[in-house]
């Protein structure tokens, strides 16, 4: 399996050329394009010649392209918006730029230049006896098929030209709506006359003019304009390329028409800053991985975990986002992201000195839970903010308090008051979000706040200013900033809106950062209603929910009534059990044995606010004493029970009662549900994570810093023999305990060296079975 993944942060552009009329500004934005195919539009600046976007776009990129290409867009209300200029780096030379701010010229934009795809050619030279019994020789041209040809104005209907020396040129058949189109037609041509036959040559032409004669084929979309087809490229082939063979067949990328329109002058057009990002792996089966995946999985149990494995990528790598994210993703995949990121926030705690400055750095721990909380926290950010933001979104009040910026007619003690109340909603949503925050945040932010506890026994306040920092500043704050980045809104919001939600964004981050206000934290930090952590994070059994509600027996007597009782309910971490009053469970039912916690239609008892616990063979049905607190069990529950592999995705809206279920009419007790399940969150984020290649991705940057690995060992032998002052070379890397890190780095070094021999071996027999006319 071969993967590309690519990241580009467009910085800002200057020196566009001024608008020809009497404003001389533009209002311009910026695209991301593989080729020509548009993948990202950053938001618009307006009234600008020097605009800052400042945006970042990450994505795995599904298919071959030729160049990465920035497009700079001039706005027009009226009319088409005009293209100012472009940058396209193409693929190869993509690793120069590697994770580094770059100016790059803007260059001029023209239909002849703008080009991708490629073409499958195969040519034949044969000998032909005529009629009259002469010999000569005919080159049979195939256009087998192309790949990667551009959409144009949603379609393309491409066709090809074929010719040889002279203005004579054969076309194949028009193929519809498609941009991989199949021809496999061939096309003839006379190379050598008859009478001058020589068995010397091939061809009719002295040998060292055989270069001068060329086969081009030139693809087109036929068009139904009058403005005539569109030119999609061409490829020129030399037949000296059958001067060994007298065939030949190679795969040819499709190149820019030699007369194509001159550009500008460099530097006319203006300049746009650029840090791009570009990943090419091939990912091998799973047992290529085994002596790497092992050592990785190890870190979270190495003491210290400064020698693990895992911080030794994060000590290596030039940025800590770049290891991070595969660190994250893997350690998700194989359910041990909690015990890892647990182990290097305890250590960074015993770092910190001052407790207002915990978590407070770029660390290794502070972007593996930035990255775990995009990933499992995504759709929490969806049920906490959307409803907000879309109403921000939509009725466009103002908030403007800063007098300086303030419009006509607009009264800054209204505007305050609009802040206040989105301010108040949102602020209102996060802290009473608890019990929708998933398990695996709520296990990591109980962690940090039982080691920053122990850590600073005398400050109160920084078990929850250590999650604050998270929840607030790094989560919630970023996403009300940026919508559009997180999925919440679908497109980049208005001036007026974006300001409104910078406004809410910084105040909301201020709320978060004031030490004595403590909110509700309990739901994220395991204290109270909404949520127990983990038994792998902390082995004890914590009360999360208990009232007195009423029960529906469920017939566990063959002849018992059926009927209601009152009962004492308590939800733990472990199970969840009823009682007559608060003595011994008459009850129990483990949490891993909750498929589905879904309501009841009142239809099946005549009773409001029921709700049901499905189990594998039968189902709890119970009575709230209002629809707040049905509303609040069901939340709990379903939050307790989300990570049961066992999870229904399917279930019954109403009850089994005389023999069938009441919402189907099916007659089985044992008959898959007819509704789909409601609670929880989407798929298991395992399912959507292949560790093999979060392996691959590992070695890939382990690698690349072999260097600084080498480095890093040779510090450990220096700290161990001379235990004096570290060179100032040595001082960048975490060494607590030379002899361990030596012992992982030289496992690291071997493992990198046995799949970095396997991949010569994949290159060089790939090399073997591809062949291109030009690269």
């Amino acid at each position: 399996l071969s993967v590309c993944f690519g990241g580009w942060r467009v910085r800002e552009a200057k020196n566009l050329p001024t608008y020809p009329g009497p404003n001389k500004m533009r209002d311009c934005y910026c695209t991301v394009n593989l080729d020509r195919e548009e993948v990202f539009r950053t938001k618009i600046v307006e009234k600008s010649l020097c605009p800052f976007y400042g945006e970042d776009f990450y994505c795995e990129i599904p298919r071959s392209f030729r160049h990465l290409s920035f497009y700079i867009f001039d706005r027009d209300v009226f009319r088409r918006d005009s293209i100012i200029g472009k940058v396209a780096i193409q693929k190869e030379d993509l690793p120069k730029y590697h994770n580094r701010d770059t100016w790059f010229l803007l260059q001029h934009v023209d239909a002849d230049s703008e080009v991708q795809g490629k073409v499958h050619l195969e040519l034949r030279l044969s000998e032909v006896i005529t009629d009259t019994g002469v010999v000569c020789h005919k080159l049979a041209t195939r256009i087998l098929e192309c790949q990667g040809l551009p959409i144009v104005n949603g379609q393309c209907d491409p066709y090809a030209t074929v010719t040889l020396a002279g203005p004579y040129r054969q076309k194949t058949k028009v193929k519809k709506k498609t941009n991989n189109p199949q021809f496999d037609e061939v096309f003839y041509f006379e190379v050598t006359r008859p009478c001058s036959y020589s068995r010397k040559s091939h061809f009719d032409f002295e040998e060292e003019d055989v270069d001068k004669l060329e086969i081009r084929v030139d693809l087109w979309n036929a068009s139904n304009l009058k403005f005539g087809d569109e030119f999609l490229g061409e490829l020129r082939v030399p037949l000296n390329v059958l001067r060994q063979s007298s065939s030949y067949e190679a795969w040819y990328f499709l190149q820019p028409r030699d007369n194509g329109s001159k550009s500008l002058k460099p530097g006319d057009l203006g300049s746009l800053r650029l840090n791009v990002v570009y990943t090419e792996d091939h990912v091998f089966s799973s047992d290529y991985y085994s002596p790497l995946r092992d050592l990785l999985l190890r870190s979270a149990d190495v003491e210290p975990v400064s020698a693990s494995a895992a911080h030794v990528l994060g000590e290596v790598c030039r940025e800590k986002q770049e290891a991070a994210v595969p660190l994250v993703r893997f350690f998700l995949h194989y359910g041990r992201v909690v015990p890892f990121i647990s182990a290097i926030a305890n250590a960074e705690v015993q770092r910190t000195q001052d407790p207002n400055t915990i978590f407070r750095g770029n660390s290794l721990t502070s972007k593996c839970i930035d990255e775990t909380m995009k990933l499992a926290g995504m759709h929490y950010l969806h049920v906490t903010l959307k409803p907000t933001i879309e109403e921000i979104c939509q009725s466009h009040k103002s908030c403007e308090i800063d007098p300086v910026k303030l419009k006509d007619g607009e009264n800054l003690e209204n505007n305050m008051e609009n802040l206040r109340q989105y301010v108040d909603r949102i602020f209102t949503v996060i802290t009473k979000s608890g019990v929708s925050c998933p398990t695996v945040m709520c296990d990591i932010f109980f962690s940090l706040r039982e080691a920053a506890a122990k850590r600073f026994q005398d400050d109160l306040d920084v078990r929850y200013t250590a999650v604050s920092s998270f929840i607030f500043l790094r989560f919630f704050a970023p996403a009300i900033l940026s919508p559009n980045l997180f999925q919440l809104t679908p497109h980049h919001t208005d001036p007026q809106t974006s300001r409104t939600l910078t406004l809410i964004s910084k105040t909301i981050q201020t709320l978060g950062s004031l030490s004595k206000s403590k909110w509700d934290f309990g739901l994220w930090c395991g204290e109270g209603a909404g949520y127990a952590p983990s038994p792998d994070i902390h082995p004890r059994t914590y009360p999360v929910h208990n009232r007195f509600m009423i029960k529906r027996a469920q017939g566990r007597k063959r002849f018992g009534m059926k009927n209601f009782k009152k009962r004492w309910f308590r939800l733990t971490n472990h199970e969840f059990t009823y009682q007559k009053s608060k003595d011994q469970p008459l009850c129990s039912i483990p949490i891993e044995n909750i498929l589905a916690v879904e309501g009841l239609e009142e239809e099946s008892f005549k009773m409001k606010n029921m709700f049901q616990v499905i189990q594998p063979e039968r189902a709890l049905y119970i009575q709230a004493n209002n629809c707040v607190e049905a509303k609040a069990w069901i939340d709990v529950l379903t939050k307790v029970s989300q990570c049961n592999k066992k999870r229904l995705t399917v279930y019954h809206p109403s009850a089994y009662l005389n023999g069938h279920w009441l919402c189907c009419r099916a007659s089985s007790d044992t008959a898959p549900g007819c509704s789909p399940c409601t609670g929880g969150l989407p798929a298991n984020i395992q399912l959507d994570i292949d560790g093999d290649r979060e392996t691959e991705r590992i070695y890939s940057l382990f690698n690349s810093y072999m260097s600084k690995l080498e480095k890093m060992q040779e510090a450990c032998g220096s700290r161990s023999v001379y235990d004096g002052p570290e060179q100032e070379e040595y001082s960048t890397f975490i060494i607590d305990d030379p002899q361990e890190t030596y012992k992982t780095l030289k496992q690291v070094i071997a493992g990198v060296a046995a799949l970095e021999q396997e991949h010569a071996q994949y290159k060089r027999d790939k090399f073997k079975k591809t062949k291109y006319g030009s690269q």
